[in-house]
């Protein structure tokens, strides 16, 4: 028979228990649960649609209500199932993605050439600041940098500790400089290539206005870490977390080879992006066309970088497989829409949201959809799964407030991205963090300023975005 003693630390260990936040899988079922719990109080509606240069449009102030259908309980399943099969191309896009962009960091390419433009500019801090997050910037704007940073925080530690710097300067360099890149994504298929794809405008259209923001927004980012570097290089006590003390042992950790096959490799990569843009462009390819572009690169770059067809398949697959987890979040989140779009509820919530913001003025409208996604992006922090849930509602509702698709399509890459740096339910940034030893309170503390000038920025160029009509060009 128990005593109360021995009652006492039992239900101790209880109360003690952390609260641990759930999973994107399970927030995700959660709003498929919610969205299924809708379709029996939400009236069932559509608006009449109309064909325009391609695209089919939303006819505003056609909403009218129609029959619907509820959901029961092998439905939810069965849309989960649908939900996959019906995002088969996007899902696909991110596996053959991380497959090739796998085999192009095994092959070293990637830590070489960044070793080679630490060790070409050392003694020139600035630059050396400059060039590194440039290039870990542009890693994230074409998608081959983004979750896998998290082993480049090490590098950037580093470089920090050579130039007598903090952890923080480590973690702004490489993964505050990937998400910054990210931010726009001038050629991520993650993010603008799923969202121009659902909001059926050509792919990676828009890319010099997108350029211009990235060029804007990285080169803040570059500013503002000098600014705190350059604090500490006067006065270390102005650090927030302590300056990098030397290691015990002084063996170089700045030695990577860069061979002649690395460059060709990095320009292979380069040179196939860019003529992906082209054929985009002059052949009017799809999202289809570049997952197999994908498996070209893969192939291509194991063969340059010498390995053997093993080696190449194994590589290639267990880059598929780290990103298996980011790609059926895609899948889930079309489960989602199914519900409602099986039920005719999502005409129903779109016609909701655009009462309210028909009142605004258009920029207004556009700067409301920023900050929901930055909003919506701490309970789905997943690019590619908010894209799946925002955009299918974002795109009617940009017909219906009269902005662009294309502003839209920023609108929810801006959300997404800038709270990838601060929201303590992203992963990378809760991992990079672990790395580089940083708590998250004091990265908040630095990260915050740049982040409310980052919102600036977001707010001239979708502002400017809307008066000048930015279309698909």
């Amino acid at each position: 028979m128990s005593s109360a003693k021995d009652v006492e630390p039992v239900q101790s260990k209880k109360l003690k228990k952390k609260f641990e936040m759930p999973d994107t899988y399970v927030i995700l079922f959660l709003v498929l649960l919610l969205a299924v719990a809708a379709t029996y109080i939400v009236p069932s509606g559509s608006f009449d649609r109309e064909t325009i240069d391609e695209v089919e449009r939303v006819v505003p102030g056609t909403y009218s209500q129609v029959e619907g259908d509820t959901i029961g309980f092998m439905d939810i399943f069965l849309a989960l199932q649908e939900g996959m099969v019906q995002s088969g191309s996007l899902i696909f896009l991110v596996l053959f993605a991380g497959g090739a962009f796998e085999v192009v960091e095994r092959s070293g390419a990637i830590r070489g050439g960044i070793i080679r433009a630490v060790n070409v500019t050392q003694g020139k801090e600035f630059w050396l600041i400059a060039i590194v997050s440039t290039l870990f910037a542009l890693g994230g704007a074409i998608g081959a940098v983004a979750n896998s940073v998290i082993p480049f925080v090490a590098i950037g530690i580093i470089i920090a500790r050579a130039l007598k710097l903090d952890a923080i300067v480590a973690v702004s360099i490489t993964f505050g400089a990937t998400f910054a890149g990210f931010n726009v994504g001038f050629l991520n298929p993650y993010t603008v290539g799923i969202a121009q794809t659902i909001a059926d405008i050509p792919l990676f259209s828009g890319m010099l206005y997108r350029i211009i923001a990235f060029t804007v927004i990285v080169g803040v980012t570059i500013l503002y870490t000098w600014n705190y570097a350059k604090k500490i290089m006067k006065d270390p006590s102005k650090s927030l977390v302590g300056v990098l003390e030397e290691p015990e042992s002084k063996e170089d950790q700045l030695k990577a080879p860069f061979t002649t096959r690395h460059k060709v490799i990095l320009g292979f990569v380069g040179l196939s992006l860019a003529f992906f843009v082209f054929a985009t462009i002059q052949f009017k390819w799809s999202i289809n066309h570049m997952a197999a572009f994908f498996i070209i690169i893969g192939l291509a770059s194991g063969i340059i970088a010498g390995m053997n067809y093993n080696k190449t398949a194994v590589t290639f697959l267990e880059g598929c497989q780290k990103l298996v987890y980011g790609a059926l979040i895609i899948g889930v989140a079309r489960a989602i829409l199914i519900v409602m779009e099986d039920a005719q509820i999502l005409d129903t919530v779109v016609h909701a949201l655009s009462i309210p913001l028909t009142e605004l003025t258009p920029v207004f409208a556009a700067l409301g959809m920023f900050v929901a996604n930055g909003l919506l992006n701490f309970l789905v922090p997943s690019g590619s799964g908010q894209a799946m849930i925002a955009m299918p509602i974002l795109s009617p509702l940009a017909d219906m407030i009269g902005i662009t698709r294309q502003v839209a399509v920023q609108a929810y890459q801006f959300g997404d991205g800038f709270t990838n740096s601060i929201f303590p339910t992203s992963g990378p940034l809760m991992a990079s963090l672990a790395v580089a030893g940083v708590a998250w309170i004091k990265w908040a503390r630095w990260m915050l300023p740049l982040l409310l000038i980052w919102a600036l920025i977001a707010v001239i160029m979708l502002s400017v975005g809307v008066m000048i009509g930015w279309g698909p060009v």
